[in-house]
Parts: C-alpha cells; structure tokens; sequence
C-alpha cells in the first residue's frame, strides 16, 4: 500500500489517467486527473492539506517547523506577518494528517514492541491544582524507534487512560509480542487488562482465570517512598495484572524503566511553548493544547530524525521505507479537510 498513491476523492479509486495541466500562482504547474470508474476529474491537491491554499509552501513549512521548535502562536504571527486563524486552520488540518498516518501505521504487523508510558504536565485555562488541570498528556512511546503511538491530553482520570490505551489495543493485535512498562502508574496495565484479556481454560473445576493475552507483558517500577503508606509495601518492580502461562518472561529489572520517555518529556517542554512557564496559563484549552500536540506528533513521527537514532522513527520501526518530505506530507491523500 503506497500511501502517497493517488485515488480518487469521489470511489477512491487508484485507476486514474492525467488529463490536463494548469498554471499556479506560487506552486507552478498541477495537473487535473481524470478517474477511470466515476470520471470524476480532480486536481493533484484535491483532499488534501493544499486544498485551497495560496500561501507558498516555503511558507507553511517554516510556519510550521517554527511551531514545533518552541515558537509561541502569536510569536508566529508576529515573525511570518500572518493572521492567527490562518496558522490555526493550518494546525487543525493537521489533525487529518495525523489521523490518516495513524491508521495507515496501526496496518502493520510488528514481530516486537516495547512500549514506555509516561504522563507529562501543564496549566490550562487557569491556574488550577494538578488533580483539576486538564493538561496532563499521556505519552506512548515504542522504545527501539522513538516512534509516538499516542499524545493524548485532558485530565488525569480513567477516562484519559482508556482513550490513550485504545492504541495499544489495537496493537496487540498487530504485534507477537509486546511490553508495555510504566514508572509507577498502574492504571496503564489495569485498564489493558481489563480490555485485552482471555481466559484461562484448564479443564480444572471453578471458574477459569483471567490472563492477559499471549505475549502481552505490563511491567511497573513503582517510584517514591512508601515509608508514609499503611500496609505492606509494594516490590519495587512487578507485574500489576495476571499474565498468560505461555507468555515468555524475558523482561530484567534493570530494563523496567521509562526514561526515553523522561527524555521526550524533557524535549517537549523545550520545543512546545504550551509546556513552558512563562505565564500563569500555559494553555488557553484543552482543544489548542491537542491541536499543538497533533502537529507535534506528526512532524517527530514522520519529518524530524530523532537526535539518538538518527533515523525518522516512521522509518526505524518499519511504516516507511524513506521520510517523507514537507511537500509529500502536505500532498498526501485524506478522507476530509477540517
């Protein structure tokens, strides 16, 4: 499946012939296509994020590479001279972008996986407690390639965590094999069993146990003193849900860490001004808080090489035999144009 494939916006259909060629204004020649099922015709742009864009491309690419090295919204428009609903339009068709690319990387099978998760904290709104602040995101992050499998934000319930975690359901069913490993938060691993488990049917009397899947491992390293806690306390590293008898168990403690996360922490709060403390309210909403971290997302999964692996983590962990430039991102087919 090429994703960069043209189809057509009406049947998607990939049959399509070039029928003319026009002039643009800032973008030179474009063609028209003509499909062969509906004979719809349509241009090269046609559901995608250039649809009705007349800005250079030179343009929205440095706007946007700006936004996602630290660049604050009115900052940008200050810079580049542009309105701000022009740079929030752009920002919100990236949501598109990232749910097309999200899709197209759940496709694929995946023989091991070793996912971090890890929360990392803003104000929005107001100056509100850490328990009330809808601005904890919940960060996914596959180990090997530094590939995001989620940016989710809102505030720090079950709710949260179950949206985050549909991901990874949807990954269990892709991939042989896979860890998931948290630095103290359990919820992470009850909330997967309780929508990723089987049953146990041994022939034995008595209602059979309840075990994550086969080849599902959760892993917490519980952090902090719990001199202050009443009851026993909890073992440093440990398995917080059942797991199946034929899982193999090659996970060493050393290993139960989430610290690329912690770094990835790290680097958001340099390169998204939303995560950084110039002012009581770092976020004005929930909504703008994941519209930035939508444009985030998709320019570290699929444009920038991570500074350990030197590699796009779209290419590393195998979605994409090269990166794709600005121009292919921008160009990619979508379903809808928000």
């Amino acid at each position: 499946m090429d994703i960069c494939a043209i189809a057509c916006p009406s049947c998607q259909c990939l049959e399509v012939k070039e029928h003319t060629v026009y002039e643009t204004l800032n973008y030179g020649q474009r063609t028209i296509y003509c499909c062969s099922t509906c004979c719809r015709y349509f241009s090269s742009t046609s559901n995608t994020f250039l649809s009705d864009i007349r800005k250079p491309l030179s343009v929205i690419v440095q706007v946007l590479k700006s936004r996602t090295e630290g660049l604050g919204l009115n900052a940008a428009c200050r810079v580049f001279n542009l309105a701000k609903n022009t740079i929030l339009n752009w920002e919100r068709r990236f949501t598109v972008i990232k749910q097309t690319l999200l899709l197209y990387a759940l496709l694929h099978q995946y023989l091991q996986l070793i996912i971090e998760g890890d929360e990392v904290y803003t104000k929005v709104e107001k100056n509100a407690s850490p328990d009330e602040s809808l601005g904890w995101t919940v960060v996914l992050m596959d180990r090997n390639s530094r590939f995001l499998w989620e940016l989710k934000c809102g505030k720090k319930d079950r709710k949260l965590f179950e949206k985050a975690l549909e991901i990874l359901e949807k990954l269990v069913n892709q991939t042989q094999d896979l860890s998931l490993i948290t630095d103290g938060e359990r919820r992470y691993g009850n909330i997967l069993f309780d929508t990723c488990h089987e049953l146990i049917r041994n022939g034995k009397p008595g209602r059979p146990r309840k075990t994550l899947k086969k080849g599902i491992k959760v892993r917490v390293k519980n952090k902090g003193s719990q001199a202050h806690k009443r009851g026993p306390k909890r073992p440093k590293y440990q398995a917080p849900c059942p797991e199946h008898p034929d899982t193999v168990q090659d996970i060493e403690d050393k290993d139960i860490h989430a610290n690329h996360c912690e770094a990835f922490n790290s680097s958001l709060r340099r390169r998204n001004s939303t995560f950084r403390r110039k002012t009581n309210t770092y976020a004005k909403s929930e909504k703008g808080l994941q519209r930035v971290l939508d444009v985030y997302w998709v320019v570290h999964n699929f444009i920038r090489s991570h500074f350990t692996t030197k590699q796009v983590p779209a290419v590393d962990i195998g979605i994409l035999d090269k990166a794709l430039s600005w121009k292919e991102l921008l160009m990619l087919p979508i379903s809808a144009i928000v």
